[in-house]
C-alpha cells in the first residue's frame, strides 16, 4: 500500500460512479416548498451563478471554466434538460441537470441545492423529481457520480435512492481556489496548500 503524492497546487479526489438499471417502484413525491422550473436555453451567466452557489462549497468548477461555446452546446442541447429549483419567492436554490445524449441512458449530471437547505428533506424531493424525469421512455440506465470532495452524505444518499456503485477513479486537478476560479475560503474541509 503506497501513498501517491499530489502537488500542493492540486486537489485529489476519489470519484465513485453509480448506476440504476431498473426503474424504481413509484412512490409519492416528498413534500417541499420548492418547485421545479425548466430552463430550456439558460443564459450562461444565470446558469453559472447558480452552479457556483450550489457547488462552490464542494469545489465544483468545471462549468465555470468551460468555454462559452462548449457550455452553450451542452446546456442548449434538446437532449439535456435543466431545471432550477426555486423557493416561494422565485429565487433559484437548486439545480437538476439530466443528460440524455447517450442513447438509452440518462446521466444525472448535476443534482444539488444551496448549502443552506441541507438536511431539510429537499434533497429527497429533488431526487424523486430527477428519477421521475430520468426514466423517460427508452431509458434503460440512469447514472450519477460523486466524489470525496462532495457533501459527506452524498454517496449514502445516492445509494439510499437506489443507485449501485460500479466504478471508482482517482481524479486530480488544479485547486480552483489557487487559480482564482473560486474564493480561497470555500470548501474549508479540503486544505488549500497552494501558495
Amino acid at each position: 500500500m503506497g501513498l501517491i503524492p499530489v502537488s500542493n497546487g492540486d486537489v485529489a479526489t476519489i470519484v465513485t460512479s453509480l448506476e440504476m438499471r431498473e426503474r424504481p417502484r413509484p412512490r409519492p413525491l416528498p413534500d417541499s416548498r420548492l418547485r421545479l422550473v425548466r430552463w430550456k436555453t439558460p443564459a450562461l451567466g444565470t446558469y453559472r451563478a447558480l452552479f457556483r452557489r450550489i457547488g462552490g462549497p464542494w469545489l465544483w468548477f468545471s462549468r465555470l471554466v468551460m468555454d462559452n461555446a462548449v457550455l452553450t452546446r451542452i446546456v442548449h442541447d434538446d437532449r439535456v434538460e435543466i431545471y432550477a429549483a426555486v423557493d416561494p419567492a422565485g429565487i433559484e436554490v437548486g439545480m437538476l441537470e439530466l443528460d440524455f445524449r447517450e442513447t438509452g441512458t440518462c446521466e444525472l449530471s448535476y443534482v444539488g441545492l444551496i448549502p443552506e437547505l441541507a438536511g431539510q428533506g429537499h434533497g429527497r424531493w429533488l431526487m424523486a423529481h430527477a428519477l421521475q424525469r430520468a426514466w423517460a421512455p427508452g431509458v434503460t440506465r440512469v447514472w450519477v457520480h460523486t466524489c470525496t470532495l462532495d457533501h459527506p452524505r452524498a454517496l449514502g444518499f445516492y445509494r439510499a435512492s437506489g443507485f449501485v456503485p460500479y466504478k471508482r477513479t482517482l481524479q486530480t486537478f488544479p485547486d480552483p481556489r489557487a487559480t482564482g476560479i473560486l474564493p480561497r475560503d470555500v470548501a474549508p474541509h479540503v486544505p488549500c496548500l497552494a501558495d
